[in-house]
This record gives structure tokens, sequence and C-alpha cells, in this order.
């Protein structure tokens, strides 16, 4: 993203005088309850049966997290038959299709599942409009590893629609038995923008029985449309393979944000981006720990932006257990 910087002149008030240089930090951000279960699996995994824990693509898509549990004996693996056989390999947050879990039992491999509970929502309804016969619209990102995994639940009844051309390829049997669901850390806007185009082929296409776009996704994506009208800059803290991260930057764009950037860590700053800028807004997705925005609080400190104002428009309280196969064996 490469937006115009902002200049001065519009941000003085009626006396000339410039406004304080503040941050605007977006509440909720960072980890979501599904992220935090699969990066405590690992951990637990690796504090109770030791290292090495294989894990099948990385846990969840932030390079900080991954480096850290590599450095505590966590080895991230492509596919499963990179795993000796009868060792233990932990599946992602983002799910993993049941050919993998064939491929596993047969390599003999003893098997955490880390995927997230509503990733595993989406995978049952895939089974059960599949059961009934429908003809499914998964509305997602090509090449994405949940996408991957919710397709392969019912591959023969399951088309892909990623772009808005994608919608004109689809073929169904019976227009009066379709249904479309979707990859859970889309964009709200952008989900509804290709249902929309779904609807406008197939008038009866059916909804899922219930919203399908994690809560998390929804909700860090409304804190940053709440702040943006008011930044200059919107710092996103996430890495580049994050889907969620991804789309929180054009979500601020859209809301009205000058410029907004992806960044793994602080030091990824480029003071360029702050020129003319008074107002910084600062979140982060769903995978991110909260100590790398911590850093970028304290890169903005340091460079007079030390008024901090928190942005809150959800308090999250939800958690979800631990996988059961590792609940039996947790050390006490």
């Amino acid at each position: 993203m490469t937006p115009s910087s902002p200049g001065t002149d519009q941000h003085r008030d009626q006396d000339g005088a410039l406004p304080p240089k503040r941050v605007l930090l977006a509440k909720p951000r960072g980890y979501c309850a599904g992220v935090d279960r699969a990066v405590e699996t690992v951990e637990r995994a690796l504090e109770t049966y030791g290292a090495p824990v294989y894990v099948r693509k990385e846990i969840v898509h932030n390079r900080h997290v991954v480096e850290t549990l590599q450095e505590r004996g966590a080895i991230f693996v492509d596919e499963t038959d990179e795993v000796p056989e009868g060792a233990l390999v932990v599946f992602s947050a983002h799910g993993v299709s049941p050919a993998v879990h064939e491929q596993a039992a047969e390599r003999k491999l003893r098997t955490i599942d880390a995927t997230c509970p509503l990733v595993t929502k989406v995978h049952k309804e895939a089974q059960r409009f599949a059961r009934d016969d429908y003809d499914i619209l998964l509305i997602g990102h090509e090449g994405h590893e949940e996408v991957e995994g919710t397709a392969g639940e019912a591959p023969e009844h399951i088309q892909l629609v990623d772009t808005a051309e994608d919608v004109d390829k689809v073929v169904v049997r019976d227009p009066s038995k379709v249904i479309w669901l979707s990859q859970t850390t889309l964009s709200v806007d952008e989900t509804l923008e290709r249902v929309d185009q779904l609807k406008q082929r197939f008038p009866l296409l059916q909804a899922p029985p219930s919203d399908d776009i994690c809560y998390a996704t929804q909700n860090r994506q409304v804190a940053v449309k709440t702040m943006a009208p008011e930044c200059d800059l919107v710092l996103v803290v996430g890495s580049t393979n994050s889907s969620n991260s991804k789309r929180l930057v054009e979500v601020a764009l859209q809301a009205g944000a000058r410029a907004s950037y992806l960044i793994d860590y602080a030091r990824e700053i480029d003071e360029t981006w702050l020129d003319g800028v008074r107002t910084v807004g600062v979140t982060s997705g769903a995978s991110v720990p909260d100590v790398l925005v911590m850093q970028v609080l304290d890169y903005l400190a340091e460079r007079g932006w030390g008024q901090v104002e928190e942005i809150t428009t959800a308090n999250e309280k939800i958690a979800f257990s631990l996988p059961k196969e590792l609940r039996r064996d947790l050390v006490r």
C-alpha cells in the first residue's frame, strides 16, 4: 500500500496550532480464543511429551509465534510424510481434510488436532450439506490452508469462489439446492459482496445456518472501522500470510485511514510513514501476541506519540478447552 502522506495543514485547529500526536489503540486486537488454544496446545505438548513435537503447517500464521515455538523444540513440516513414523504431530488451527487424518493414521502418527472450533463448525456444515446433496459454494482464498481443509470435507460437492470472475464459472445441478459457506477469516464486507454476486446468478442461494465469519475477525474489523476515519496512519501488526491481518489493512483504508501498513515487528516501520502524521491507529491480527503491539507503542512513544487512547468496541470472553487428545495426558 503506498498512499500519499497526509499533509499537516489539514490538522491545524482554528488558531493554527497542530493537535497533539496521539495513538488510537484498537480493542479487541491480537489473540483470539482459537489461536490461544492452538499455541497453548503446542506449548503444553512440549512440556508433557518433550521435544520434538511436530506441527503440520504453521500452527498459526505469525512469524514470531512460529520462531518462538521452534526455539522450544517444535518442528514445522508441510506434510505428514515428513514426520517420522509413530511420532507426535499437531494439526494447525486452520484445520485439515479427512485425507490428512487418513495419511497420519497410515503412518501410525500420534495426533493432536488443534483446529479452531469455529473452523470445525464450518467442516461440519460442509459434511451436513454434502449428505443432503447440496452444491456448496465456498467463499475463500485459493491456496489458504483453511480453505483446503474445508474443501477436503466434501470435494465432490464444493466449488471455491475466490474472485468475482469465479462467480461466473460456478455450475450447479439444481439452483434450488445451493448453499454458500465461507472461510472464517475473510472481511465481512468482501464476503457479503461475493454473496450478492452469487445471488444474482442463483436467487435461491441459501445462507449457512449461522455466520461462518469468526467472531474475532468481525470484532477486529469493527474496531478498525471505528477508529480509521480519525487516523492519518493505521499500523496493523501481523504476518503477510495471515488472511485476517491483511484484511485489517484493507478495512482501515476503506474506512477512511489515509494510509495503512502491515508489519511483523516495530523495526519494520518506515519513519517516512510518520511524516505529517498526528494520529496513528494501531491494531493486530488474531494470531499476534500483544508483546509485539507493545513494542510498536514503545517505538511510537520514543518519537512523540506517547498519548494512547484505547478504542473499545467489544469485550471478548470466549475461551476454548484444549484438544481432548492432550487433556488426557496433561502434566498435573
